[in-house]
């Protein structure tokens, strides 16, 4: 008996310790979870962070999820799908955003932080270029806790997410440089693949990582001739071995470079997502490129792998600068919405079972350090090193904010 009350003596003292907040979770512990699913009021995000297959799940396992009406449209799952596996639906968009998760993969506007009550958990990507200070400084008012997809990592220290996106990425875009280089988009008419007795369309790819590894592997397999540049070895070692034939690879050499690129038909940029391009390609190696050839950039949200990179929209998608097409839409997995949307439920709803299982993200955060990275407000104190240099906000480290709770 004194073994026992020792025990709740220690419960009640440590929980006389802890902030509101971290209280609230233990209370829910073993308890259902509300998760708020909005629709995507940007036009260029069509993706969803949960199928309805996913919400089955979730529902069966005690939680409760409410989506706003018809934000699966674009990923082609409609409102009786969700509401078949469970969820509810819901036509005012401020219910969604009173849940205690919410989730939504483009970030969050102005607007939608208005609609929350504060002291909630949610989740999207935060694309730090198209972040702005007010927004941030909001959702600290909030106290909110908020969790970027995009730095999130995984047991094994992978980014689970960036690895997702980037794989479809890659294959997505060269399925829209084989329609650029068509006369239907004022291409140069030329072939993606290989034709017996014709020379193949030449593809130039800038990084050796996931997305590069994708869109490599998609060209070769029309027949493509394929290079890669990185500013890496053992990445291009790497990259090669995982081929079963050689392959052209080098490193960042300017003259290198501008003799591949003035025969390309198809430039990708992708190289590492998260990062500020190592290499950027100067405009005057583009003039030299051939009228009617293509340049895609997947690097678009961190800056651009080419000088002449201008962020571009799903509704004007291209344009033409020096007889060169460009393709700078900042998240062109959005084309396959149904894909790229069953490839995060697949990682968010076992995320979320597993926070559910350890009592709430507190303590999820405290257990999990490769989550703990995709954290960049935590209970509305900033701990995103690079959002605090961006608008001069001090910024703690987490480790230690929560090492004091």
């Amino acid at each position: 008996m004194a073994d026992q009350s020792n025990s709740n003596l220690y419960h009640f003292e440590e929980q006389q310790l802890m902030p509101a907040e971290e209280m609230l979770e233990i209370k829910r512990k073993g308890k259902k979870i509300r998760i708020g699913i909005p629709a995507n009021s940007n036009n260029d995000e069509q993706c969803l962070p949960f199928t309805p297959q996913a919400v089955e799940i979730l529902v069966n396992a005690g939680h409760e999820i409410l989506i706003e009406t018809n934000a699966g449209n674009k990923a082609r799952y409609t409102d009786l799908e969700y509401s078949e596996a469970g969820a509810i639906i819901s036509k005012n968009k401020a219910d969604i955003y009173q849940c205690d998760y919410i989730f939504k993969v483009a970030p969050y506007n102005s607007n939608e932080i208005d609609l929350m009550r504060g002291h909630q958990i949610i989740f999207s990507m935060l694309q730090i270029d198209a972040q702005n200070k007010e927004c941030i400084n909001k959702l600290m008012q909030k106290k909110i806790t908020a969790i970027a997809f995009e730095y999130q990592k995984d047991e094994t220290g992978n980014l689970p997410v960036v690895q997702s996106i980037s794989e479809i990425s890659g294959i997505v875009s060269m399925t829209v440089a084989s329609e650029l280089l068509s006369m239907s988009s004022n291409g140069k008419g030329v072939l993606l693949g290989g034709v017996t007795g014709i020379s193949p369309a030449s593809v130039m790819i800038l990084g050796a990582e996931t997305a590069a590894e994708s869109a490599a592997r998609a060209a070769i397999g029309l027949g493509a001739e394929v290079k890669i540049f990185d500013n890496s070895v053992s990445k291009l070692r790497e990259f090669e071995r995982k081929f079963n034939q050689k392959i052209f690879t080098s490193l960042y050499y300017p003259r290198v470079i501008e003799k591949a690129i003035t025969s390309a038909d198809v430039v990708l940029g992708a190289q590492p997502f998260n990062e500020v391009p190592k290499y950027i390609v100067p405009r005057e190696m583009i003039e030299q490129m051939k009228e009617g050839s293509v340049i895609i950039d997947l690097n678009t949200p961190q800056g651009g792998c080419f000088e002449t990179t201008r962020c571009t929209s799903m509704d004007q998608p291209t344009y033409i600068e020096h007889g060169i097409i460009h393709y700078c839409v900042p998240n062109i997995s959005a084309r396959v919405s149904r894909t790229t949307t069953i490839a995060l439920s697949n990682i968010f709803a076992a995320a979320l079972l597993d926070i559910a299982e350890c009592g709430g993200i507190t303590n999820y955060i405290k257990s999990h350090k490769g989550f703990r990275e995709g954290v960049y407000l935590y209970n509305g104190i900033l701990t995103n090193n690079d959002l605090g240099n961006k608008f001069i906000i001090p910024s703690k480290d987490i480790d230690l904010l929560l090492a004091a709770f």
